[in-house]
């Protein structure tokens, strides 16, 4: 499916904003972009989109599904393209890496936490901060 069928798909117009901005997120090196990253990508590839409009087809994305947001150390919004596959994440608190994994141990874990406490799990969202590989000798570890 294309670009331009997927964001009909979603009840979305393909405007050259939506399909620039989806675009960036496939072809990005970064999985995890703010507002402000994709605005640069857009300003490096000498493309005329406001900052604001980022932030409104961000917003539209998110809400039609096709991005997901997280908000890391900070408190800046970062998004990644949904996949449909829940993952967590590991972030460097010396250089902000951050690094995606899956386990299904904690997976079943959280929900029978769920399931104990009498909460039926709608989403959940798991954060670990350390330092990562790269780091650690600067850090004396």
């Amino acid at each position: 499916m294309n670009d331009q069928s997927e964001l009909k798909n979603m009840g979305l117009k393909a405007t050259f904003p939506r399909l620039k901005i989806l675009d960036i997120f496939r072809r990005a090196d970064l999985r995890h972009q703010s507002a402000e990253d994709v605005y640069r990508a857009l300003i490096a590839e000498d493309v005329d989109i406001g900052l604001a409009t980022v932030y409104r087809v961000l917003t539209q994305f998110e809400q039609a599904g096709i991005l997901v947001r997280s908000q890391f150390d900070g408190g800046k919004a970062v998004f990644e393209l949904n996949d449909g596959d829940h993952h967590d994440h590991l972030i460097c608190t010396n250089c902000g890496k951050v690094v995606e994994f899956t386990d299904h141990e904690i997976e079943k874990r959280q929900h029978k936490v769920a399931k104990d406490q009498g909460f039926q799990l709608e989403s959940h969202t798991m954060l670990l901060y350390g330092i990562c590989p790269d780091c650690s000798p600067k850090h004396g570890k």
